[in-house]
């Protein structure tokens, strides 16, 4: 059924708080929540207690809401989000509508983010990152101790990024660009070496490389597996991480902000984190010489086996199927390839699952001399990019509408005072 468009005489006359809450289907005490985040607004009543609403405002509101309720899951009643970023069906993904699986293997990773961010191709786009900025970010990184993972790393940068740009505030999308592309390398240059002189200048994936490789000259099929895999990553979707940064974007906070928030849930092993597990038991059946062993170690101890399965590919994970088409090129790729196919191969006896990217970058980061957390740090600074596109849709929809209601379940008040 079509809903009613407000009549003129509608778009007239006012509603008091309880025709309002009515209209809205809820109680008087949340009209007035709704005023508190700026999605109506009130007048009050002259020479009277209460306050009055726009007929329009209202009505628009109640279409809103029934629009968002259509839009959520009948059957988990997950959050559901329109967006025009990323497209996840039938085994594969999209980037604004074209396969991202070729815009990663025929684009560098600034020029896919570019698209991403903008929908315009720049070819040969790289990113700088000024020099006041890297200064604060290195210094800050510096106090960190040594044993600080990748994304204490990466988040203490982004504040310290922050606060030497006076800018941030300004939520225009051209102010929010200017900050994506000063900010995706300033973390990259505050990371600490890998055991050589850091490279600032070049392609991102080049710069990156210095700081998870102690190998000092990269052969090209390297490099290029590497620039894919930021690639690949730059978005998938609603995950974890860009739903908190879409949450801290609905509340207009700035870009610096939104990342930090993205950063902070991309701990989690079942998240960025995930690709460490998977280096660990790639480098445990390369020093076994068969993954069957340590298959049977994890299930023992009640462990998931890292690198298998996702939810949202009942086929194969096809981030994972590009990247092990370009690690096939590595010559030194090969026996980290060959035991992450007998991990598969091993899993699939009883249950079918295919490998997932994070077994793929665990063979790259294997295989190129790089610590358990790298994939982590790749994972970290691609998706970065991807943060940005969804913090500067964000942007562009009504403030704060990214706040469910509890559904309270706690004992029936009013409770009597604690003694």
């Amino acid at each position: 059924m079509r809903d009613q468009e407000p009549s003129p005489r509608d778009a007239e006359r006012r509603l008091s708080t309880k025709e309002a809450a009515e209209l809205l289907g809820v109680k008087p005490e949340t009209v007035y929540a709704y005023v508190s985040r700026g999605q109506l607004s009130s007048r009050r009543v002259t020479g009277g207690r209460g306050s009055t609403f726009d007929a329009r405002e209202v009505d628009a509101l109640a279409r809103r809401n029934r629009r968002d309720a259509a839009g959520s899951s009948p059957s988990g009643g997950e959050l559901s989000v329109r967006t025009r970023i990323t497209l996840i069906e039938s085994d594969r993904y999209y980037y604004r509508g074209v396969d991202a699986v070729d815009l990663a293997t025929r684009h560098s990773y600034e020029e896919v983010a570019e698209w991403l961010w903008t929908g315009r191709m720049r070819p040969g786009t790289t990113f700088t990152a000024p020099a006041a900025s890297v200064a604060v970010a290195r210094r800050a990184v510096d106090t960190l101790p040594e044993h600080a993972a990748p994304t204490d790393l990466l988040r203490v940068a982004t504040i310290a990024a922050a606060t030497a740009d006076p800018l941030r505030y300004d939520l225009s999308e051209d102010a929010v660009l200017g900050t994506a592309r000063t900010l995706i390398p300033t973390l990259v240059a505050a990371l600490p070496p890998a055991g050589h002189d850091r490279r600032d200048e070049g392609p991102l994936a080049h710069r990156l490389w210095t700081r998870l490789s102690p190998r000092k000259d990269p052969d090209e099929a390297s490099l290029r597996a590497l620039d894919t895999a930021l690639a690949l990553l730059v978005d998938h979707d609603l995950a974890a991480s860009t739903l908190a940064v879409r949450v801290a974007a609905s509340a207009r906070a700035h870009a610096y902000a939104a990342v930090s928030a993205g950063l902070g849930v991309i701990e989690g092993p079942l998240h960025g984190a995930a690709s460490g597990l998977a280096h660990r038991l790639l480098v445990d059946v390369l020093d076994q010489g068969d993954a069957a062993p340590v298959i049977a170690d994890e299930l023992r101890a009640g462990r998931r086996i890292p690198g298998l399965g996702h939810r949202l590919y009942p086929g194969e994970d096809p981030r994972a199927r590009a990247l092990f088409a370009l690690l096939e090129r590595i010559p030194r790729a090969e026996p980290a390839l060959l035991a992450a196919r007998d991990i598969v191969e091993t899993t699939a006896r009883h249950a079918p699952l295919h490998a997932n990217v994070d077994l793929a970058l665990a063979v790259l980061t294997t295989s190129c001399g790089m610590p358990p957390t790298a994939g982590e740090t790749i994972f970290a600074v691609a998706r970065t990019a991807g943060w940005i596109a969804h913090a500067l849709e964000e942007y562009g929809e009504r403030p704060l509408r990214m706040r469910p209601s509890g559904l309270y379940a706690g004992p029936k008040p009013p409770q009597p005072l604690p003694e």
